[in-house]
């Protein structure tokens, strides 16, 4: 009968203690720096910019002991990564999306299972955004520089027109509203186009060709990304009026620097990817360890570097 009583109550305190876990996550409470797991969701691996943040991710996570999955894709894609890592159960999620509204329903079950979201480059569009903290440049910030890089180096005045970045991609609309804060009343617009797909060079050499037959009177071209200034550059330099236009391109990578050093790009407005993934891998840190994101540290803006002829040697030449 002892033995019986003795079995009876150790069964009990194991159901207790199984009960008590449950409560509690259903497993030890994490302690500060224990590994976690996660996904960085990016967009087409081709894409240079992607590929280089894919690449930090994978040489800094070890420091934030963050295990991490690189995932690349459509939007199609973004969504099937965002439902295998609920499915899996990791810890976090790393995202720069090829369409900011199309993953909200995604991100919004994967904060409501507990997994942190962390937008790394593109801007939520709203304070009710499902994320958890933002890491990048102010995509609105660089494009008022870059106008009022362009009305300093025009005081008289110029005409100017836009090639775009993708159409509908929020980074394209704050570059394209930025600028106009930035130009004064005499920078004259001409014209604005932005590309359909996803940042080609070719979709926008086609725009600037077709702005060069338009156009007699292009002083300056604001191109949203250091890619497509190569095709402005390329269909400017064919139509053999290179020389009398001052191009703009953004993003700050090994061919903007180029560009710039070889004289035929004005200004590339930088913006740095390595510190974007240590800074989303530092606030995803701190929240796994316990830790409350500050205001400014749940929008963590990275700032841009200037890099005209004059300025290049001020920076490290970028890996991308």
């Amino acid at each position: 009968m002892k033995k019986r009583i003795f079995a009876i109550l150790v069964t009990l305190v194991l159901m207790l203690s199984m009960v008590a876990a449950c409560g509690e996550g259903g497993g030890a409470a994490r302690q500060p720096g224990d590994s976690a797991r996660g996904v960085f969701i990016t967009q087409d691996l081709s894409n240079a910019s992607q590929n280089f943040s894919a690449d930090e991710f994978r040489r800094l996570m070890g420091d934030y002991n963050i295990e991490l999955t690189i995932a690349g894709g459509d939007v199609a894609d973004n969504n099937r990564n965002i439902d295998l890592a609920i499915a899996e159960g990791w810890d976090v999620i790393f995202i720069n999306p090829n369409d900011i509204e199309a993953v909200i329903p995604g991100l919004t079950r994967a904060r409501e299972a507990g997994i942190i979201v962390g937008l790394f480059s593109s801007q939520p569009p709203s304070d009710d955004y499902p994320f958890d903290f933002f890491a990048g440049s102010d995509d609105l910030l660089g494009g008022i520089q870059a106008g009022e890089f362009v009305s300093s180096q025009f005081p008289n005045g110029a005409n100017f027109v836009e090639v775009g970045g993708q159409a509908g991609h929020i980074a394209a609309t704050k570059r394209h509203d930025g600028f106009r804060q930035g130009i004064n009343a005499n920078i004259i617009e001409l014209d604005s186009q932005f590309v359909p797909g996803p940042w080609q060079t070719d979709e926008a050499r086609t725009i600037m060709e077709g702005f060069l037959v338009a156009y007699d009177n292009i002083d300056i071209v604001w191109c949203h990304w250091d890619n497509g200034a190569s095709g402005v550059i390329e269909a400017a330099q064919a139509a053999g009026r290179l020389d009398e236009i001052f191009i703009i391109g953004y993003d700050g990578n090994s061919t903007g620097y180029q560009q710039v050093k070889d004289g035929v790009q004005a200004l590339s407005v930088g913006q740095s990817f390595t510190n974007m993934a240590a800074k989303c891998l530092e606030l995803a840190r701190k929240m796994l360890d316990g830790g409350t994101l500050s205001a400014n540290e749940k929008m963590s803006w990275i700032p841009v570097d200037m890099v005209t002829l004059d300025s290049i040697n001020d920076f490290p030449w970028p890996a991308w």
